[in-house]
């Protein structure tokens, strides 16, 4: 795909591997997943390895992801884990690259922000650096929070976004914001194949059961027989996407020819409230829900405009919150030790 460069000169791809054109030899599909051993990386790679034609590279820190995620995958002759920070520069033959490392969760970005943003900024260019040197094809895993505390509801792509610049989520929120600029611009100049998923609340199995997201709080606490712990005032919103619904939306936009920004998450809006009495009535009726004080910066509500995804990807979410909930339920009690008791 062709596109115009800053001297107006039609700028083309970097051409990929001699292997993608072999008249002999069909090579396999070579797929980088940064950030592959957390929550949704760990998912995706699940999913691209059911296909046999893909061989996939997972690179992660283990800051915020595990080894755990990846277990049945260990040891196959299609798959490869290395432990890399994505902020120093990365030399390896791919043909896709699925851009997923960032801590994403306020807990463990505003316990390093300067990580964070360097994770954004240095750990995009170089991944892009690494899309021009071999001509893959790269995907970004943006983030709703590009629209920071919304004033346009539901949230279009067209929507600029109203952001804090020196909140305490800053490096999350500006850090995307810089990396999608980045995308565009090696995309404008140097002809790199781009795509941009903006992705909204998900919730799942492989969740790290203490992260600061609200609906693993929930189900931690609900099994722990702890309070439910809502933020003031309890009328924010969000909607909450199931992780096999994203990682769909995800492979969609990569394989599809649209460079995005596609927004990615399920349009299903609840309160906070209406969370967590979902919650106590799925997982424990016997909890109570106790008021706490917020965080600085939490927008006020949070849901996606789909048109996009459903008109170019042919994608929407399958999954409603009261199927998902069980089922990640199910993994939170394996990991917390807590049989249930019905």
């Amino acid at each position: 795909m062709a596109t115009s460069s800053s001297n107006g000169a039609a700028k083309q791809p970097p051409m990929p591997s001699p292997l993608r054109f072999s008249k002999f030899f069909q090579s396999n599909m070579r797929i980088l997943v940064t950030g592959g051993a957390g929550f949704i990386g760990s998912h995706l790679v699940d999913r691209l390895m059911e296909n046999e034609k893909n061989e996939v590279v997972v690179a992660d820190n283990f800051f915020t992801g595990s080894k755990d995620n990846l277990k049945k995958w260990i040891g196959h002759p299609r798959f490869e884990l290395i432990r890399h920070d994505v902020t120093e520069q990365l030399l390896i033959e791919v043909d896709q690259i699925y851009h997923l490392a960032c801590p994403a969760s306020p807990i463990f970005y505003k316990y390093n922000p300067v990580k964070t943003i360097k994770t954004n900024v240095i750990g995009t260019l170089n991944m892009l650096g690494l899309a021009k040197r071999v001509g893959a094809r790269i995907l970004l895993t943006s983030t709703s929070e590009v629209y920071g505390d919304p004033l346009v509801h539901p949230q279009p792509e067209s929507y600029w976004g109203n952001v804090n610049p020196i909140g305490v989520r800053s490096c999350y929120d500006e850090g995307k914001r810089v990396a999608e600029t980045l995308m565009f611009d090696y995309h404008r100049q140097h002809g790199i194949e781009i795509r941009i998923a903006r992705i909204f609340n998900t919730y799942g199995p492989r969740m790290n059961i203490d992260d600061g997201r609200v609906v693993s709080n929930f189900i931690a606490q609900a099994i722990r027989g702890e309070p439910l712990t809502v933020q003031v005032p309890g009328t924010q919103t969000r909607s909450f996407c199931y992780v096999s619904d994203m990682v769909d939306g995800l492979i969609r936009l990569m394989e599809g020819e649209n460079t995005g920004p596609i927004n990615i998450g399920n349009p299903g809006e609840f309160t906070m409230t209406e969370l967590a009495e979902n919650v106590k009535e799925l997982i424990n009726p016997a909890v109570e829900i106790k008021m706490v004080e917020n965080t600085p910066d939490d927008p006020r509500q949070r849901k996606p405009d789909i048109t996009k995804a459903k008109e170019l990807l042919g994608w929407e979410p399958k999954i409603k919150l009261r199927d998902g909930l069980p089922l990640m339920e199910e993994d939170f009690r394996l990991r917390l030790g807590v049989p249930n008791k019905n």
